[in-house]
């Protein structure tokens, strides 16, 4: 039985660094790789995109070999097609440069903000219970917080129309992150490198991406439970799903075997940036390490709709104009810690991410039915690769394309 007993602690000062690390080879690379996994936020304009028939296997797989061959393009990638008991999976490139080994589903992998659905499937589990309200408050469940910040509900915090400012875009926290990329973080204090500023606009009013809103959610789920929001993602979301390979862990190391995650500039070789840095820094906003085929059963549960109360699903999906980040195939629209992705063939739900050396984006049919998993271990996005991804979304349409056609098409 979930208990109610809050344990919010109330913010210190901002943790100390640890010493910097052995510079590594190319430091400029690196240095780069974290710049870029560290902006996150801003709104990026879901447009549709166009583009020919959706095609069968031989199509697809040239479509992801020449995304992985492109100018730039990751070493590696992988897409998992899931068709009720069916399993269809194409790849290209490789786990690992140098090793001719192939991505595989069981591949351990950085979800990145995608780990934000997980957030919201726990938070969402909560209010299925009882234990939490969409409307319930900052203030009310977390009151050491800011007093500026305690009018904001956590539905508005899963919608990201918060105007919570964005912790992991603040000069205090990029420098500790710069000086020691394993710093261990204590996630219930990153909202402390944000404590002092307003927020960006009246909640409710505009969407904005931002890291804290999701952090703050888990930290609500927290206080409503009296439980660690790693016990309740498995007890609310792992178990429930069966998902054996997936954690939230607090430091910089995956599990074996993984998917390597590169810097990719040429004409230099990628830098393997797997480990660059921790995961306690992003922690319920995109610290989660999964593989394809537990993502895959993941996002079929919560993507679909049984997963949730029908009352609470209906709130989930009320859509407003907002995009992922990075953008995902289509025109983008925001729901509850869900984004609907509206292509040339069809809605999917789901959610994207992106970190240094990874981008996914994982979406179902809205009844469940059917799942996707796409994975490149390259950071694409709006700010790091703008040309390819508008390849990469283009490739993505065509795979939603597939899924929602079916596997005869």
């Amino acid at each position: 039985m979930l208990s109610r007993r809050p344990t919010h602690r109330r913010p210190t000062v901002q943790p100390r660094t640890r010493p910097a690390r052995a510079a590594r080879r190319r430091p400029l690379r690196p240095a780069a790789a974290l710049a870029a996994a560290l902006a996150l936020t801003g709104l990026l304009p879901g447009t549709a995109l166009a583009g020919g028939p959706p095609g069968g296997r031989p199509s697809l797989d040239r479509e992801l070999r020449a995304l992985v061959n492109a100018p730039g393009g990751p070493p590696g990638a992988i897409v998992v097609l899931r068709y009720g008991d069916r399993t269809e999976v194409h790849r290209a490139g490789t786990a690992e440069v140098g090793t001719g080994r192939p991505p595989r589903i069981t591949d351990h992998m950085r979800i990145a903000s995608a780990a934000k659905a997980f957030s919201g499937a726990v938070t969402l589990r909560l209010v299925d219970r009882g234990v939490l309200g969409l409307d319930d408050t900052i203030g009310e469940r977390l009151p050491d917080l800011p007093a500026a910040w305690h009018a904001v509900t956590l539905r508005q915090l899963l919608q990201h129309t918060s105007g919570l400012p964005d912790y992991s875009d603040s000069a205090g926290f990029r420098a500790v992150i710069t000086a020691d990329p394993h710093h261990v973080f204590d996630p219930h204090h990153l909202l402390d490198y944000v404590f002092g500023q307003p927020l960006a606009f009246t909640p409710g009013t505009q969407y904005q991406y931002s890291n804290s809103d999701n952090i703050a959610a888990a930290l609500m789920a927290e206080a409503a439970t009296g439980r660690p929001y790693e016990e309740l993602l498995a007890r609310l979301v792992y178990r429930p799903i069966g998902l054996r390979e997936t954690s939230l862990p607090r430091g910089y190391e995956l599990p074996e075997p993984y998917l390597h995650g590169y810097d990719v500039v040429p004409p230099d070789p990628p830098e393997d940036v797997s480990t660059l840095f921790g995961a306690s820094g992003a922690w319920a906003s995109g610290g989660i390490v999964s593989t394809p085929a537990d993502l895959s059963a993941f996002i079929r549960a919560y993507g679909g709709d049984g997963f949730l109360k029908p009352s609470t699903r209906r709130q989930q999906t009320a859509f407003v104009p907002g995009s992922s980040e990075p953008a995902g195939p289509g025109t983008n629209a925001a729901g509850l810690a869900l984004f609907r992705y509206t292509t040339r063939c069809g809605t999917v739900y789901g959610h994207t991410g992106n970190t240094a050396g990874y981008t996914q984006l994982m979406v179902a049919t809205p009844d469940g039915s059917r799942a996707l998993t796409f994975s490149v271990t390259e950071q694409i996005s709006q700010s790091t690769r703008p040309v390819l991804l508008e390849q990469l979304r283009a490739v993505q349409e065509d795979f939603v394309c597939r899924l929602l056609n079916g596997p005869g098409h």
